[in-house]
């Protein structure tokens, strides 16, 4: 049986020899949510105690999924603390954010999405000696869908929104008199139509006997 390797640290945590805080779950409702900053990687889980990395009775790897997040939580000890966590799925949590990711529609986690986890309930400790295992609710929505839903900032911009009106034409061909006066009327055509080939259009126009 081979033994898989130690985890490699990502090209960021070598360089700068730092690493990413994990993300907590201290009490029953806490979430923890944010964009996936990188591509999801597969790991062997290690002993909390020990360091050792840790095997199923049949001498399979327990594994689990490290999900890299931009979130909001800060931690106010540490003031170069950017909001980056690592979520480990595992357990009752994959099946958690499995059963998101089908519900979006997606194929599975990808950078830009955003990911949410809670810690929804307490399940069923199989050992007196040790606390309950902790069942937790996710929530994800896929990149493309983020991108869809973020806001244009030009296009909100007032700028650009009075130059978006359509404008009337200058020569202003085959519109009646009540065309032209509701042009004439319309603030959008207004601002356009000050040298007002709109203005000389009405005054040529023939007055009714």
């Amino acid at each position: 049986m081979s033994t898989p390797q130690q985890q490699t640290p990502s090209a960021d945590d070598f360089l700068l020899g730092g690493s990413v805080p994990s993300a907590k779950f201290p009490t029953l409702g806490t979430s923890v949510s944010g964009r996936i900053t990188e591509r999801p990687t597969v790991e062997q889980q290690t002993d909390f105690t020990t360091g050792e990395l840790k095997f199923w009775d049949d001498g399979k790897p327990q594994l689990q999924l490290v999900v890299t997040l931009s979130t909001s939580d800060r931690d106010p000890e540490n003031g170069d603390d950017d909001g980056t966590r690592r979520v480990y799925v595992k357990g009752q949590m994959k099946n958690a954010v499995a059963q998101a990711v089908r519900s979006a529609g997606a194929r599975g986690l990808e950078v830009g999405g955003t990911l949410t986890v809670t810690y929804s309930a307490d399940g069923v400790a199989k050992n007196p000696r040790f606390n309950a295992p902790k069942n937790f609710t996710a929530q994800y929505i896929p990149a493309a869908t983020n991108a869809l839903h973020t806001p244009d900032p030009v296009a909100q911009s007032p700028a650009s929104a009075q130059y978006a009106a359509p404008a009337v034409p200058a020569a202003a061909p085959g519109l009646t008199p009540e065309q032209l006066q509701a042009a004439m009327a319309n603030p959008a055509t207004a601002v356009q139509s000050n040298v007002s080939p709109l203005r000389h259009a009405l005054e040529r126009k023939p007055a009714h006997s």
